[in-house]
């Protein structure tokens, strides 16, 4: 084919079964794909009006979709972090049918806090709580509301985050400045009683939550930094309500008295993306009346998720998907009926991890499929739905506890149409 083969624009998109706009639309980049490759030096024959079709089916799937993860990482920020539960995802559903009672009450204008407001008091401890829309909001909504002129931090804990996350450029942001106390390893009660004065709006602490210090290293408990009579924002990060390995948990740091405790909705606390702020009610209604708290605040649709996690939190915690995963006891039997149905497949031993930033030292050993071709990693991602594994040795790694039950069945479907026999060869295994 050369360049004077290549058919117009209207003869190739008639070829093409889709509203005139998008086979026009698929025609023009087919052709422009396939000039570029001409002119290029390419010799070999393609079939215009697939590729032009493939393009107009392509274009017609939303750019968000499902993905099956097998990567055995629980909350997985790539893969949207951690999957909502069914009564979420109803609740979800509840309030995008129609109109809510989003803001209104007794037949006048309210509050869409009082939603989460009574389970966040209940499930925390703390006098008063909101939820604005994601946790680094929270963290400088917190700062800006009661940090003052000064925000005191040990040097320990100026971390960045995803993202270029940086504590140090959020205390900038929020108007304060930044008091650096004690050394990268070691901070004492006395470095910061040391550097508290007339100017000193709060101290911050912060959770590394993304990495650990090892060896030679010294931290001040919430409890003694609550004693130091300023207020204390606490970062505690993944929201763990309930002690999670070594993640601290957001009763401890309200018990202890801290003015704010923030922390995020769509880590270990499994539901959408959201940040909380709980604490004592002035510093609350602080964080609440301040001018960032309306650019920050909260959807319905996020908010009605949460309001489902937390009602999940009190009454039925092992429905959490993310709790689940951490608690599986399944997962043999689940890799087992996989490999059973795949040809060349074994069950190994491996090790999952939680992600998302959260409790980075932790290890989840337990059972994976391992398929002996990795290349069948980059097809899969490709698939309908993606299916996406980890590598490890040369081998596709696909693990169970990333896997709800009911998706076992499409990853064996998908698995058909890239090994030998396709389904037919699945079904006589």
């Amino acid at each position: 084919m050369s360049l004077r083969d290549l058919p117009p624009v209207d003869a190739l998109a008639a070829a093409v079964d889709a509203p005139r706009a998008v086979a026009v639309a698929a025609a023009r980049a087919v052709l422009a794909e396939r000039r570029a490759q001409l002119l290029a030096g390419a010799a070999d024959e393609v079939d215009l009006g697939a590729r032009a079709r493939e393009w107009a089916a392509a274009s017609g799937r939303p750019s968000l979709r499902r993905v099956l993860n097998a990567t055995g990482v629980i909350v997985h920020t790539n893969l949207g972090r951690a999957p909502l539960a069914p009564a979420a995802r109803d609740a979800v559903l509840a309030a995008a049918e129609g109109y809510s009672n989003l803001e209104w009450e007794d037949g006048g204008r309210g509050s869409r806090h009082v939603h989460v407001e009574p389970l966040l008091r209940e499930l925390t401890g703390a006098e008063a709580g909101f939820a604005v829309n994601n946790g680094a909001g929270a963290a400088l909504l917190a700062v800006a509301a009661i940090g003052g002129r000064e925000i005191v931090v040990s040097r320990g804990q100026l971390v960045e985050i995803g993202g270029g996350f940086r504590v140090p450029d959020v205390i900038a942001q929020a108007g304060a400045r930044l008091v650096e106390v004690g050394t990268t390893n070691r901070t004492r009660l006395s470095d910061y009683a040391d550097a508290i004065g007339p100017e000193t709006g709060a101290v911050l602490r912060v959770h590394r939550s993304n990495f650990r210090q090892l060896g030679f290293v010294e931290d001040v408990g919430i409890e003694a930094l609550c004693e130091l009579g300023v207020p204390v924002i606490d970062d505690v990060g993944s929201g763990a309500l309930d002690p999670v390995h070594d993640e601290p948990p957001v009763r401890r740091s309200v018990a202890a008295g801290a003015a704010l405790v923030v922390f995020s909705g769509d880590k270990l606390l499994g539901g959408p993306q959201a940040g909380l702020l709980v604490g004592r009610a002035e510093a609350v209604d602080a964080a609440r009346r301040h001018p960032l708290a309306r650019a920050l605040r909260i959807d319905k649709l996020s908010l009605a998720a949460l309001e489902a996690t937390l009602r999940l939190h009190r009454d039925a915690p092992e429905d959490i998907p993310v709790l689940a995963m951490l608690n599986a006891t399944d997962l043999r039997a689940r890799a087992e009926w996989l490999a059973e149905r795949i040809p060349g497949a074994e069950v190994i031993e491996s090790t999952a991890r939680v992600g998302g930033g959260a409790l980075p030292l932790v290890e989840l050993p337990g059972p994976v499929v391992a398929l002996p071709d990795a290349s069948l990693a980059e097809a899969l991602r490709r698939g309908d739905p993606p299916l996406v594994g980890r590598i490890e040795d040369d081998r596709l790694l696909l693990d169970p506890r990333t896997l709800a039950p009911d998706e076992l069945e499409t990853v064996v479907r998908l698995l058909a149409d890239h090994l030998p026999g396709g389904a037919a060869g699945l079904e006589h295994r």
